[in-house]
């Protein structure tokens, strides 16, 4: 009777974050349509609200290829590899006071682990560019997480969101939530930070010989990883927002430019002024 209750609050999360990311999909594909002044999916259901099933339906259905001279197993382990560390990350995710499934005392840190070991679904789907990314922001959202540790003195993701009754972190740590929220596009491959996918020079980058299915853990994987970020910019700073159609995409280095350059001394700012915070607290 455990395990059953325990499969069904599983399947409480993981069901509803599935569903959120194919009406995630069609705001952000409704949003770059209005932004590049055309329509956008509007025919299948009320207002395109069921284009994402449509979509998900035509993969189903199609036959999958693999590439002939491709390792089979690690072929196949890629895309459910990053589609299972990206849905774990929802197991520490409160939904509301006393609503979640496990009240883990290192909670922020299994978060920001469990979707960092996604990429290495990607490097086995053969995308080796994705090692250069993780180097670069990986060290960018430890330290922001570290920051708002030291601020609230626990990793508990319950008690960071009760720590910020009184005031939200998003105004005495606003260039910190910057930094972050900066971090969290390069965490999630969004444009302009989208280097392994580079669908415009790479024709979809890895995922060009994934099809059918497969191809459909990856698209949920990403966007999944993609909604879960956002929890944690909200649960952090009560931030989150869609860019993708705003940027022109960058090169590595400017990329590790950014990081090191004008990331790392605001962490060195925030450092400064956690002691302040902590004192008028």
């Amino acid at each position: 009777m455990i395990y059953l209750i325990s499969v069904l609050e599983g399947l409480l999360v993981i069901v509803p974050a599935l569903l959120s990311v194919a009406f995630v999909t069609i705001a952000e594909r409704k949003t770059m349509a209005s932004m590049q002044r055309r329509l956008g999916p509007n025919v299948v259901g009320y207002y395109g609200l069921l284009q994402a099933f449509a979509d998900a339906l035509k993969l189903l259905l199609k036959e999958y290829v693999a590439p002939t001279q491709a390792n089979i197993i690690l072929f196949f382990l890629g895309p459910i590899i990053t589609l299972i560390f990206s849905l774990l990350g929802y197991l520490t995710v409160p939904f509301g006071s006393g609503l979640f499934i496990s009240d883990y005392s290192l909670g922020l840190l299994y978060m920001l682990a469990v979707s960092s070991l996604a990429t290495y679904g990607i490097l086995l789907a053969g995308s080796l560019r994705s090692t250069a990314q993780l180097i670069s922001y990986e060290l960018i959202l430890s330290s922001v997480i570290l920051l708002v540790l030291l601020l609230t003195g626990s990793l508990n993701v319950i008690t960071i969101v009760e720590s910020q009754r009184a005031v939200n972190f998003l105004f005495p740590l606003f260039p910190l939530f910057l930094v972050f929220f900066i971090g969290s596009i390069a965490e999630t491959n969004r444009a302009p930070f989208d280097l392994a996918e580079a669908e415009s020079e790479l024709v979809s980058g890895f995922m060009t010989e994934h099809s059918a299915s497969i191809f459909v853990f990856f698209f949920l994987a990403e966007y999944a990883s993609i909604v879960l970020i956002c929890v944690l910019n909200s649960i952090l700073f009560l931030g989150g927002y869609l860019i993708r159609a705003s940027f022109p995409r960058i090169r590595f280095d400017q990329l590790m430019s950014v990081s090191y350059v004008v990331l790392m001394p605001c962490i060195v700012y925030g450092l400064g002024i956690i002691p302040i915070n902590i004192s008028l607290l």
